[in-house]
């Protein structure tokens, strides 16, 4: 399972997402949480489909997509959709 996580250094929404996925990664030691700047990785976040920040994408363990929030996920959110992730 992993999380991937699409930011912007000047988003306050972004900062908001780490504190939700920081919880979520104390919770879910196993969680592997990977980090993406939009502006730096801008050919990822294309490749994603993504469109705003923060987005945050859970992958199954055949790299499908389960789960996608755009905006700031709640830790319930997350914590579901790293569960059907398993």
């Amino acid at each position: 399972m992993q999380l991937i996580f699409f930011a912007s250094s000047f988003c306050e929404p972004c900062m908001q997402t780490r504190a939700v996925l920081d919880q979520a990664s104390k919770l879910v030691p196993a969680l592997k949480i990977a980090e993406l700047d939009v502006a730096r990785d801008t050919a990822e976040a294309e490749k994603a489909g993504v469109r705003s920040t923060p987005t945050v994408i859970v992958l199954d363990g055949d790299d499908a997509e389960v789960f996608r929030a755009e905006g700031v996920p709640t830790l319930n959110q997350v914590l579901v959709a790293l569960a059907k992730a398993v």
